[in-house]
């Protein structure tokens, strides 16, 4: 199965894209996870990706597009895979479709996660991360450390990403409603769009998703075709 898993930035897409990948045996190819190998590895496309995204803005089509390119090109792939993250406009979807034409294949589904923009804000502005292990992530609203600024698991520095501060939340929001809305539309053309309320616990929103795939049997009640 191929899928793609679309929405604004704290719409939930990393959590969900990992447990439904996992749910259906499939690659998660996430563009941001790429990106921030890069950053890690101090490669002069990290350097290039780092500029952009701390700025709020997306890094550029023609590089962005060679590296999910290559990714999908990874014999992991042949079962399907679940794209988060990518395509992010127009130009973007219209390359993957061309990617995905040379293999004789095409996205099976897209699940576009509904959420405010409020919400978004309250989501990622409170996120911090341990540097030890980016997976160790906490919140200063809903889930904070036994001690600020401290990991509670391994002891190591908590930190704010620089694309999470609130100024460059608003600036990715407005990049997603002015260059990533349109994507769904383009799809929505299709008939592969389902738009799913990524409110709720994790389990609700993976629930929405199955059943919006015909894999599940969950209540439907928070997820529409369009």
């Amino acid at each position: 199965m191929r899928l793609l898993l679309i929405g604004p930035p704290g719409a939930g897409k990393g959590t969900q894209a990992l447990r439904l990948a996992a749910q259906l045996s499939i690659q998660h190819i996430s563009a941001g996870d790429l990106f921030r190998e890069h950053i890690d590895q101090g490669t002069e496309l990290g350097r290039n990706a780092r500029t952009h995204m701390r700025a709020g803005l997306l890094v550029p089509d023609e590089v962005t597009i060679g590296v999910i390119e290559e990714r999908l090109a990874r014999p992991d792939t042949t079962r399907g895979f679940l794209l988060d993250g990518f395509p992010r406009n127009l130009v973007q979807a219209e390359a993957l479709d061309g990617i995905l034409a040379d293999s004789e294949s095409r996205l099976d589904a897209v699940l576009d996660l509904e959420i405010s923009e409020a919400e978004v804000v309250r989501r990622i502005a409170g996120r911090r991360l341990c540097r030890r292990d980016r997976e160790h992530i906490f919140h200063v609203g809903h889930s904070p450390p036994e001690v600020s600024g401290v990991c509670d698991v391994c002891g190591g520095v908590l930190y704010q990403r620089d694309d999470d501060r609130e100024a460059t939340v608003r600036q990715r929001l407005e990049v997603h409603r002015s260059l990533t809305a349109p994507v769904v539309d383009r799809y929505r053309a299709q008939g592969l769009v389902t738009t799913i309320s990524a409110l709720g616990h994790v389990q609700e929103v993976l629930d929405r998703a199955l059943v919006a795939i015909g894999q599940g049997q969950a209540d439907a009640s928070g997820a529409s075709s369009c």
